[in-house]
C-alpha cells in the first residue's frame, strides 16, 4: 500500500494534514516536532478515497546499530485522521496496518511506543496490531458547567487553598514578552534541578519563545506573582476546545503556599473566555494514581482513560536486544522498550514507564 512520510523540511506538508485532522492537539504539530531533541521527526501519511491515518513520531536509532525504534513525543500524541476512528472502514484500517507494517519493515523499526490522546479513541484503530496498555487516568474539569458548580468539586482543602492565596494577595497574569518569558525559564529551571531531572527537561527561553510566537499553536504564558515577583507559571495551550497546561514550575521558597492551586482555578477562567469546553490536568507519573494524580483529583471528579501503544514490530531482534541488557523478554518490568529500561530517564506526567 502506498504511503508517504514526511520529514521536518516539509513543514508546509506537515502542517497542512495536521490542520485537515478532524481532531489534533498542538503535540501534532510541526512546530511542536521542531523543537524536539530526543528523535528525528517524522509525519506518516495513509490516505486512500479522501480520508487519511496520519502519525507524527520520532525516530530514534538503537544503540550503535542497523536498528531503529519509535517513540512519540513528550505528551499525548497518536495517530490523527480526518474521519473518526469509530466511523473508520474495515478496508481503510488494514489497508492502513498493512502500509505501516511495511514501513516498519523497510526502515528496520523493531519496535513503537506511543502516548494515547485521552480525548481520541485510537484504540479502536491501534488495537488491530496488539500492544494497547491502559496506564491510569487523567484529570478533566468541565468548562461547560457554571464556575460555582466546578468549585464544588473542588476539594475542601483546594478550596480553602485558593482563598487564602487569593487573601495574601497573590494573583495571576498573562505575559508573552521575552522579560516574562526569562523569568519562567528561571523558575521552571530551578524546578527542574530540585527534582533531578536530566538535560533533557530542561529548555531555554528560545523554546517557549517559538511556542509562544506560533502560528500553529494558541498558546500563553501565565505567572503567579506575589507582590512583584513571580514564583509559579505554565505554558498553556489552547486546542480544539481543550486548554491544558505544558510544563510548569514553582519557586522552591513558596511550595508549602501551593500556588499552583490559583492558577489552575485562573486557567479554567481563562479557558471559558476562549470558550474551551475542557481544561484538562493530565494523570499522574507514567499514568500512575499517585501523589501527582491525587493532587490534580482534587479539582475534579472527572477521569478519562490514559492509554498506550508498545507495539513489537520484530520479536525476535527486539527479544536480542533485550536479552542483550540482561533482561528477560517475559520480565514484569513496567517499561518500553525494555532494552532502554537502564537509559537514564526522569519520570514526569505521561512519561515512558
Amino acid at each position: 500500500m502506498a504511503y508517504q512520510v514526511y520529514t521536518l523540511e516539509d513543514r508546509e506538508s506537515w502542517q497542512k494534514i495536521v490542520r485537515s485532522a478532524l481532531f489534533y492537539d498542538f503535540y501534532h504539530t510541526w512546530i511542536y516536532h521542531s523543537l524536539e531533541k530526543s528523535g528525528i521527526p517524522k509525519l506518516f501519511l495513509y490516505s486512500e478515497n479522501g480520508n487519511f491515518v496520519a502519525i507524527p513520531f520520532l525516530t530514534r536509532q538503537i544503540f550503535n546499530t542497523d536498528y531503529f525504534d519509535i517513540t512519540s513525543a513528550y505528551g499525548y500524541v497518536g495517530p490523527i485522521s480526518n474521519i473518526k476512528f469509530e466511523d473508520m472502514s474495515s478496508s481503510l484500517i488494514n489497508n492502513f496496518i498493512i502500509a505501516f507494517l511495511n514501513y516498519l519493515k523497510l526502515e528496520k523499526n523493531i519496535s513503537v511506543f506511543a502516548r494515547l490522546h485521552p480525548f481520541i479513541k485510537q484504540d479502536i484503530l491501534l488495537e488491530k496490531f496488539s500492544g494497547i496498555h491502559s496506564n491510569g487516568r487523567t484529570v478533566v474539569i468541565d468548562l461547560q458547567v457554571s464556575l460555582t458548580e466546578q468549585r464544588s468539586k473542588y476539594r475542601r482543602t483546594v478550596r480553602e487553598n485558593i482563598n487564602q492565596l487569593r487573601k495574601k494577595g497573590y494573583y495571576v497574569k498573562e505575559a508573552n514578552d521575552p522579560d516574562s518569558v526569562k523569568k519562567f525559564v528561571s523558575i521552571y529551571s530551578e524546578n527542574m534541578r530540585r527534582i533531578g531531572a536530566t538535560d533533557y527537561y530542561f529548555f531555554n527561553e528560545d523554546y517557549f519563545t517559538k511556542l509562544l510566537t506560533s502560528d500553529e499553536v494558541d498558546s500563553k504564558l501565565l505567572l503567579v506573582y506575589l507582590n512583584d515577583e513571580a514564583i509559579c507559571g505554565t505554558l498553556v495551550t489552547c486546542t480544539h476546545e481543550i486548554i491544558q497546561g505544558h510544563l510548569i514550575g514553582t519557586r522552591t521558597n513558596y511550595l508549602k503556599e501551593s500556588p499552583a492551586k490559583l492558577l489552575v482555578e485562573e486557567i479554567s477562567i481563562l479557558g471559558r473566555a476562549f470558550n474551551m469546553k475542557y481544561y484538562h490536568l493530565g494523570g499522574g507519573l507514567g499514568g500512575n494514581d499517585d501523589s501527582l494524580f491525587n493532587w490534580k483529583a482534587g479539582f475534579s471528579d472527572m477521569y478519562l482513560n490514559f492509554k498506550t501503544w508498545r507495539y513489537i514490530a520484530d520479536k525476535m531482534i527486539y527479544n536480542q536486544f533485550v536479552n542483550n541488557m540482561g533482561f528477560s523478554p517475559d520480565s514484569n518490568e513496567d517499561f518500553f522498550p525494555l532494552y532502554r529500561v537502564k537509559a537514564p530517564a526522569m519520570e514526569l506526567p505521561a512519561s515512558e514507564k
